[in-house]
């Protein structure tokens, strides 16, 4: 894989009404291998988050993600992602791994009391956000750590945050109660402001919603009514027969419109790439098994 990107000067503190506060660029056309590690670290001492890492990576493009490969030249945009209630961030590695062979380093941590199949804790999802930020911290440290497979790799002002269902929630906490103005957009699969509100605060960050409307856990109407509120640029991909979230874990024709979709969205948002703006609906519309709100 031999197209890649320099971001240009960082990103002014305030954004127009119509456009993310990212410098015009291009993204990488083409695909990238994919390495992943682990990284072990704990907010406060009480709070374990160990953070699966997805990123892009030297040889050839396609096939499982190799340990600790190493890292194709850079820098690369951050996404931060948050898994759902019981869930692992390897739960979503189909989708992920996605965002990483299009040029994203991918961030998820594994959450201390909503991870894994022994009864989650649902109330400890308001504490997420602050989880998702000090993992980004920590994160974006490796960009300038002597030694590090990932120093020099990171655009570290170019960062979004993702999750699904209860990740959802954090996500959308991310731009509300617990607002980090590193985030420069977000995507929202299934989610709700439970709890975080739809006070949306700081500068304008694009978001992308993408609902189920058969969704049996979270109800497509929760989602959109936290849609609706946001007063940013924005779009709504929405799936007729999407349910709350299995087309993401596996790889089908839902999963390929979703990932298409978020790929462009991302490459617009933190890439500055208007060509990808472009072809946001046209990934959307692709198979006919979805809609898409366009207010971008």
């Amino acid at each position: 894989m031999s197209t890649t990107v320099t971001p240009s000067a960082a990103p002014a503190p305030s954004v127009s009404a119509s456009a993310p506060a990212i410098p015009a660029g291009t993204a990488p056309s083409g695909s990238f291998a994919v390495g992943v590690r682990q990284l072990k670290r704990n907010r406060d001492g009480e709070r374990p988050l160990p953070i699966t890492i997805w990123y892009p990576a030297t040889g050839r493009a396609g096939g499982k993600p190799t340990n600790s490969a190493r890292a194709a030249e850079g820098p690369f945009p951050v996404i931060m992602f948050s898994h759902g209630l019981g869930g692992l961030p390897k739960d979503y590695q189909a989708l992920l791994t996605r965002w990483a062979a299009a040029g994203f380093v991918v961030a998820a941590p594994t959450f201390p009391h909503t991870s894994g199949s022994e009864r989650p804790n649902v109330l400890d999802v308001l504490n997420q956000p602050a989880d998702v930020s000090y993992a980004l911290t920590e994160v974006l440290a490796l960009s300038s750590r002597d030694g590090d497979p990932l120093r020099g790799r990171l655009a570290t002002d170019r960062v979004a945050a993702a999750g699904h269902s209860a990740g959802g929630v954090t996500t959308i906490g991310l731009f509300t109660t617990g607002r980090d103005e590193r985030l420069a957009a977000g995507i929202v699969f299934a989610g709700t402001a439970l709890g975080v509100g739809t006070a949306f605060a700081g500068a304008a960050a694009p978001q992308l919603f993408v609902h189920g409307e058969a969704d049996e856990v979270v109800e497509y109407a929760a989602g959109k009514a936290v849609y609706d509120k946001v007063p940013w640029p924005k779009a709504m991909l929405s799936l007729p027969d999407g349910d709350h979230g299995r087309s993401l874990l596996g790889d089908g024709t839902s999963l390929r419109v979703v990932a298409d979709t978020t790929i462009e969205f991302l490459r617009w948002t933190l890439y500055g790439d208007t060509e990808a703006k472009e072809r946001i609906a046209t990934a959307a519309a692709r198979d006919d098994i979805a809609t898409l709100d366009d207010h971008l």
